[in-house]
């Protein structure tokens, strides 16, 4: 049996893209060249992505979800008071306390079969696949 893998994009691993390449040094050299002006330009006009992010996120006013009528109009009643204030018993394990089962046999893969004599054990004990 092989092993197959998952397509990448399901993976949570390796979400890098690694080093761009380029198909030439010309279109290498242009791109760098760019970037650089438009350094520059927000150099000049003192705009920077941070301080703008900052700024709106600033502005923004506190997301209040909408209130559903429906459920507004929905009446809220209190739980009954019984009295009972005290703590809860945790119930005992079961156990079985009779005579009639002598154990329990396991027949096929983990198939829990009750054995009620000793010529049901050995039947089951014989038994093969």
């Amino acid at each position: 049996m092989t092993m197959h893998l998952a397509h990448p994009a399901l993976t949570t691993l390796g979400k890098r893209k690694g080093k761009k390449k380029w198909a030439s040094s010309e279109q290498k050299q242009k791109a760098e060249q760019l970037d650089r002006e438009w350094q520059e330009l927000q150099a000049k006009w003192k705009t920077d992505i941070s301080d703008r992010k900052r700024e709106r996120g600033l502005k923004a006013s506190v997301y209040k979800p909408p209130v559903n009528p429906r459920v507004a109009e929905i009446k809220r009643f209190s739980s009954v008071d019984t009295g009972h204030k005290g703590a809860v018993t945790i119930k005992q394990p079961m156990q079985y306390t009779g005579d009639k089962i002598i154990g329990i046999g396991t027949m096929h893969k983990s198939n829990a079969v009750p054995i009620f004599n000793d010529e049901a054990a050995k039947d089951i004990s014989k038994m093969r696949r």
